[in-house]
């Protein structure tokens, strides 16, 4: 009896727990998340192009995700750190931020509002985009990329950028009494 009576109790907690974190995800879109990167774009974009990791650095791959937005939308600072590049790439705006722990993300095409040397927060606007990104199948994307230092020969690794966000789906399992 008793054993039954924790088998049931057992269940109601873990009802409560699914419970308590399929409401707890459900911001809203435009919401700031809780972690310590965020969308460089609101509202939250559909990524176009996903990252592609190349075998070594200097293979072809894609090294970011390419997010569809509007020309002159605002592009915002995925999280906080020092601009440490603002300028032209091979005829390309580029925007790039040093965040704490060797991680630098990079904007483009992106005409900047902000000055290398300056700090910047989650969600503080960094520049415009402009149109013309190669390869985008629609008027505007931003390609965020994310590099960090692995301390092995100063070399340096691509990592997805969507892999900041900490954004877990929930997934639903069957419930058997």
């Amino acid at each position: 009896m008793v054993r039954g009576v924790w088998a049931v109790v057992g269940r109601a907690v873990g009802v409560i727990a699914l419970v308590a974190i399929v409401l707890g995800a459900a911001a809203p879109v435009d919401a700031a998340a809780a972690g310590t990167f965020g969308w460089p774009l609101r509202p939250r974009p559909t990524v176009e192009r996903p990252f592609d990791k190349p075998e070594r650095n200097w293979l072809p791959g894609h090294r970011g995700v390419d997010l569809a937005g509007a020309v002159g939308q605002s592009v915002l600072a995925a999280g906080a750190g020092i601009v440490v590049f603002a300028g032209e790439v091979a005829g390309k705006p580029v925007v790039s931020i040093d965040h704490p722990g060797g991680l630098r993300t990079t904007y483009e095409p992106v005409r900047a509002q902000v000055s290398v040397g300056s700090r910047v927060g989650r969600g503080t606007a960094i520049g415009t985009l402009v149109g013309g990104h190669e390869g985008c199948p629609v008027a505007a994307c931003l390609h965020w990329g994310a590099r960090r230092e692995t301390g092995t020969h100063n070399s340096r690794e691509y990592v997805d950028p969507l892999g900041l966000l900490h954004e877990v789906p929930v997934r639903l399992k069957p419930w058997v009494p």
